[in-house]
């Protein structure tokens, strides 16, 4: 049932398809009013909606950037989660940045609130956009673009709430999540064209924060190439063997020239723990303080020659500033959520289950512990592939 919806967990599917279906009679009461695509001309303002993960909005920089170059005069909104300004602040192709918590990502903000998204979509209101785009599916910031007014309201039915959108894109399942945000931002405004390249480049790293990156890694040493690597995931289901990640970083430690950054912040204290403590005595090792604010870890990031980590944020933001990144997958998708880099490599086993994608929600067989689709990479490999890469780079 509800089968045009992309939703793992059936209880859900089943919930967001009834409200669905309850959203298509509310249409036909005539809410929301609507204003289709007529002519090319480019829209006066456009809002963009990623109110989720800090991959996430790495993950559609493309896409804004898209939007900016097929509207080069309009003014651009970006709407993120409280955890994203800094880095939504790096992005040259907006113009104002609305930051908004959304209560289902509650968890990362004490300040998420119903309320707060009834101001904010009355904000959007006054400013009469044009066009709002979500780079999202989920039927709850589908509504949230439904209340914000815009003439044009263009974005996916996978997640449902498609009713509430002027233009809805049934999001391709095997398209990663960049190849499905450039193809509704190019739905918005009626192309096919406008291809671009690979989101490098597309922050820009303040000054201030290299200068600090370069005091963080000054007892590192000089004129040595640098390798990072992040133990944690922000998932527990998506994290390889904290004692093989120290392994790997040993070895590529004590290779001639080459120093090892470990990198994490506050929640990945475990993590980060268990690496130190299965590191060897003798072989050096630099850790990144774990209030390293996003910027400064940016600008960390840029320095380094590899970046080994699991599917996290900091794994897109090191391929958005053009770091070679080496990603250990598990239960993710590498198809929707592989670093967008080419210089990238990435390592995972085929087993019968993997990859399922239950991140929220994962199996009882597989909590606990390191999944069977983690637990099954070796050292070894990690390390095979590292070297590979860093000959290739």
């Amino acid at each position: 049932m509800f089968d045009r919806l992309q939703i793992a967990y059936p209880r859900e599917r089943l919930l967001v398809g009834m409200a669905d279906s309850g959203l298509e009679l509310v249409k036909l009461l005539g809410w929301p009013r609507s204003a289709r695509h007529q002519g090319h001309d480019a829209p006066r303002r456009i809002l963009l909606l990623r109110l989720e993960r800090i991959g996430d909005l790495l993950m559609v920089l493309d896409a804004i950037a898209l939007a900016r170059s097929l509207a080069p005069q309009s003014e651009i909104t970006l709407a993120v989660g409280s955890w994203n300004l800094p880095i939504a602040r790096l992005i040259r192709d907006v113009d104002r940045i609305d930051v908004i918590d959304a209560p289902w990502m509650a968890g990362r903000s004490s300040n998420a609130s119903w309320t707060a998204l009834a101001r904010m979509a009355r904000v959007w209101r006054s400013r009469r956009y044009d066009l709002g785009v979500n780079l999202e599916p989920d039927i709850r910031s589908n509504l949230l673009l439904a209340l914000s007014a815009a003439k044009r309201r263009v974005g996916f039915l996978s997640g449902g709430g498609g009713a509430l959108l002027t233009d809805a894109l049934a999001a391709d399942p095997a398209a990663h999540v960049a190849e499905n945000a450039m193809a509704v931002v190019r739905l918005a405004f009626g192309t096919q064209d406008g291809g671009i390249g690979k989101p490098a480049g597309r922050l820009h790293i303040p000054e201030e924060a290299r200068r600090r990156a370069a005091e963080l890694l000054s007892h590192t040493r000089a004129g040595t190439r640098l390798i990072g690597i992040q133990p944690g995931a922000g998932r527990k289901i998506k994290e390889w063997d904290p004692v093989r990640f120290a392994q790997v970083g040993a070895q590529l430690a004590v290779m001639p020239d080459t120093s090892v950054i470990l990198v994490g912040n506050a929640d990945d204290r475990a993590a980060l723990d268990e690496v130190r403590a299965a590191w060897p005595a003798n072989v050096p090792v630099t850790q990144l303080p774990v209030e390293t604010d996003l910027v400064v870890l940016a600008a960390v990031l840029e320095r380094l020659s590899l970046f080994i980590t699991g599917d996290t944020g900091p794994m897109h933001l090191a391929a958005a500033v053009g770091t070679p990144v080496l990603a250990i997958f598990g239960p993710s998708l590498p198809t929707r959520f592989a670093p967008l880099t080419a210089r990238s490599r990435i390592v995972r086993i085929d087993i019968a289950c993997s990859p399922c994608n239950l991140l929220r929600r994962p199996p009882a067989r597989c909590v606990g512990h390191v999944p069977d689709c983690l637990a099954g990479i070796t050292s070894d490999e990690v390390l095979r592939a590292a070297n590979e890469l860093l000959d290739a780079c």
